[in-house]
């Protein structure tokens, strides 16, 4: 279960007490009222994988962090010999770590979804680490029933707040979803809206209707990951002349 419903369902009672006792029984009271779905814990390849991707993004983080170190040295002026080949020495070899992971990932999804691997990179926009990271974020795509799921999965089904004349808010994403699949995909939006003639289409459209171009930016993303769905489910690669078959979920 989503723990925002859970948490939701407990602040809905009023409940002056929070204790472990208190919030079992709520939890509990919970589980008897909601029609709940069997827990499908990640296989040993897919906790493998996920594990691999957190270590990526901090030693990511790292690799920033020590290049912003190095650049600040140098602007200072009379950089320290001893401190700058120290931060030389520390991000070669976190970049090496990164180097060494990426393969060994790379190696690990190619075993498992080789086929689908190369049909995913067949999508204008999206390259060779973006589908490795789809596929790894997603567990091959198996766990979704439509495309419309798996955005939401992703935090990027739309929120629309009108009530009345007093309450009308501007629509925005839900951002209750996976941020690391979001990111990934906010990044790949650039590229999608200048090689993906579906992508570039919806963007092009929301831009000449005067929305924002975040806001297209964030269709652009919604439909690379509806093309990514469908593809996997399809069998088939990417071709822009079957756009409709595309488009389902």
């Amino acid at each position: 279960e989503n723990p925002l419903s859970v948490k939701r369902f407990i602040q809905m009672k009023l409940s002056k007490i929070k204790t472990d006792k208190s919030d079992s029984k709520l939890i509990c009271e919970y589980a008897k009222q909601v029609e709940l779905k069997l827990w499908e814990g990640n296989s040993k390849v897919q906790t493998e994988c996920l594990q691999m991707t957190r270590l990526l993004s901090l030693y990511t983080k790292q690799s920033t962090m020590l290049k912003n170190k190095l650049h600040g040295e140098a602007v200072l002026g009379n950089p320290s010999k001893v401190v700058v080949a120290s931060l030389k020495r520390s991000l070669k070899q976190v970049d090496k770590e990164l180097k060494t992971l990426e393969e060994k990932l790379l190696i690990i999804v190619k075993q498992e979804y080789q086929d689908l691997l190369t049909r995913i990179k067949t999508i204008p926009g999206i390259g060779n680490k973006t589908a490795v990271m789809l596929l790894v974020l997603t567990d091959g795509f198996d766990r979704f029933k439509s495309g419309s799921e798996l955005c939401s999965y992703a935090g990027l089904t739309p929120v629309v707040r009108k009530s009345g004349s007093s309450v009308n808010g501007r629509p925005r994403i839900s951002k209750i979803g996976n941020q690391k699949l979001r990111n990934l995909l906010f990044m790949c939006s650039f590229n999608a809206c200048k090689y993906n003639k579906a992508c570039r289409d919806i963007y092009e459209r929301i831009v000449a209707k005067g929305k924002s171009k975040k806001l297209a930016l964030i269709a652009v993303c919604n439909k690379l990951l509806k093309q990514a769905f469908a593809i996997a489910k399809s069998g088939l690669i990417y071709d822009d002349t079957y756009r409709s078959t595309l488009m389902k979920n």
